[in-house]
């Protein structure tokens, strides 16, 4: 997905609705990102480098876009890259909006991340999220926009450099999985 992404932003594109709904899969498992309906320049209509249209999925938006403010494109669609990352980590959203009256981002937005992280650790197994996931995610979704993590700093971050599954894994899981799918279709 930072791939796409970096991608898109490198040729001046800023998405402005990422989702997992809009991150498909091709047939060899390759993320790819769809519907670009809010796309718009990197640089602003005006090429100020600021973009001021209030559009999106709400649980998605950066703070900024739900205050009403002038935000950048690239930084926007990577507050929502943390979004998803965490929802695709934990199998749930880390809150439902990014306001400071949502309890969950309150806790984020006023420093108080050992508190959120708390939160989301009470259901889970010990150790589930590893300190650097936890950094990462919390420098991902800050309130202030300077204070976000650029894509440089992402891709170079330590939780970027642990163990993950290969890409030779991942096709094999999937297609473990849409082969269960087929099967189950067949027996209905």
């Amino acid at each position: 997905m930072l791939q796409a992404l970096h991608y898109s932003h490198s040729n001046g594109i800023s998405h402005r609705d990422l989702k997992p709904e809009n991150i498909l899969l091709d047939k060899n498992f390759n993320a790819k990102i769809a519907d670009f309906g809010f796309a718009a320049p990197v640089e602003g209509r005006d090429g100020s480098g600021f973009l001021h249209t209030v559009l999106g999925t709400m649980s998605y938006m950066a703070p900024e876009i739900h205050s009403r403010q002038p935000y950048q494109g690239p930084v926007v669609d990577l507050f929502a890259l943390g979004i998803i990352l965490f929802i695709l980590y934990s199998g749930h959203p880390p809150f439902a909006m990014a306001e400071a009256r949502d309890p969950h981002y309150k806790l984020l937005a006023t420093n108080r991340a050992d508190l959120f992280w708390k939160t989301h650790s009470g259901r889970k197994p010990e150790g589930f999220f590893s300190e650097s996931f936890k950094d990462l995610i919390t420098n991902m979704l800050q309130l202030q926009s300077h204070q976000r993590l650029s894509m440089a700093d992402i891709i170079g971050h330590r939780w970027m450099s642990e163990q993950m599954a290969t890409h030779a894994e991942v096709k094999a899981e999937f297609t473990e999985r849409a082969n269960i799918i087929k099967a189950q279709q067949k027996a209905e």
